[in-house]
């Protein structure tokens, strides 16, 4: 009786591992990515925002119910790995403030060495940052608009708009792989980024 019940326990467990039959779906007429040739382009991925080249291979685009709000965070994201790495390459090459405690070239000993208070200070600036801006990430405004800077694109066309925030959001896309790299690199070898 027992190893009855373990069997059919086991059967019903391994019949949820068995893939469902679904019916083709026919696509008709989509276009495929300019990234991965091989896939689809999703539904949201129309081209009309600039850097969409049709890259999803995860679907993060269908569970996401406004991509606006995701450019946003690609954009704040991407911005701050193009400091972090300038900031990286800078602790570790260029001259520092005076004072003991910015003497530190390992980029993570210096978060240490600064203390609290310099830390603080950091953190307050973000917040504030962010406090400011919180109300425009779920607005009708433009991705990364924060009204700093944005009258260089007063006066040019449409294409050399979309030009310059494609630029922007591949400088963004380079720099967050550039800045897991470089940390990944300083954590495991302790050695200099170009040394």
């Amino acid at each position: 009786m027992v190893r009855s019940i373990i069997v059919a326990s086991l059967i019903a467990v391994a019949s949820a591992f068995v893939p469902a039959k679904v019916a083709p779906v026919s696509t008709g007429l989509s276009a495929m990515s300019k990234s991965l040739p091989f896939l689809e382009v999703p539904d949201k991925l129309d081209g009309s925002m600039a850097g969409d080249v049709g890259f999803d291979p995860m679907g993060l685009s269908e569970i996401q119910t406004d991509l606006k709000y995701a450019r946003w965070a690609e954009l704040k994201h991407g911005r701050a790995a193009m400091l972090a790495i300038v900031g990286m390459v800078w602790q570790e090459y260029l001259p520092h403030l005076p004072g003991a405690q910015f003497t530190a070239t390992d980029p993570f000993e210096a978060i240490s060495k600064v203390g609290f208070a310099g830390n603080v200070q950091v953190f307050l600036t973000i917040g504030i940052i962010e406090c400011i801006n919180l109300s425009k990430y779920y607005g009708e405004g433009e991705p990364g608009d924060i009204g700093w800077g944005s009258n260089w694109l007063d006066g040019k066309s449409e294409e050399e708009v979309m030009k310059v925030k494609t630029q922007e959001i591949t400088h963004c896309r380079l720099a967050m792989i550039a800045i897991t790299g470089a940390t990944v690199q300083t954590l495991i070898f302790h050695q200099p980024l170009l040394g």
